[in-house]
């Protein structure tokens, strides 16, 4: 079977905060498998159905030197569930410097 997703998969594990799930603010922890500019897959942290728009936390590792931790803010909507992963858009995005 060929490939035929039009962006690069990068598989990194980095911690993931949903933060926003549909209308419900929530705080649940989890953590991706893999991330592209497209969007990000994850182990969900709580129950989740194709459609529902989100917003979650990526943080991002830095280096020691730096000194900050770096998140990035994003927004998009569930687009594939299967056994213990949540497939999400990358709609939107924001660099959050702490």
């Amino acid at each position: 079977m060929r490939e035929q997703r039009r962006t690069q998969r990068y598989n990194l594990r980095l911690p993931l905060e949903l933060v926003k799930k549909g209308a419900q603010e929530v705080s649940l922890s989890g953590e991706t498998r893999n991330l592209s500019s497209g969007g990000v897959l994850f182990s969900p942290p709580d129950v989740m159905n194709v459609g529902d728009p989100i917003k979650y936390v990526i943080t991002l590792p830095t280096a020691e030197r730096a000194g900050r931790k770096v998140e990035l803010h994003c927004t998009g909507k569930v687009v594939r569930t299967q056994n213990d992963s949540v497939a999400v858009t990358l709609e939107r995005y924001e660099f959050i410097r702490l």
